[in-house]
């Protein structure tokens, strides 16, 4: 069954690395990431038109939000990070 995550670019993946590297500090489910924070850390804007094109997150200047699948996804990397360090 193809889902909306299937085939995703680099770029569109490091968007959910970096929530799933929030996801593993704070143990918690993460619904949005920061898109431009001011001090150099910025998403790739091509990774972020295509989670949006693919109806996956929303974003305005500063923020992306995960919809479900999305969050879901995320929690499948850290799963799978776990799962390759052994936990």
């Amino acid at each position: 069954m193809a889902t909306n995550t299937q085939g995703l670019s680099d770029k569109a993946l490091s968007i959910f690395t970096f929530a799933a590297y929030h996801r593993l500090l704070s143990g918690e489910r993460v619904a949005s990431v920061v898109r431009k924070d001011g001090h150099g850390h910025e998403a790739d804007p091509d990774g972020v038109a295509e989670l949006e094109r693919r109806g996956l997150i929303s974003a305005d200047d500063t923020r992306i939000s995960l919809n479900d699948e999305a969050e879901t996804f995320v929690d499948g990397l850290v799963s799978a990070i776990r799962r390759a360090g052994g936990a």
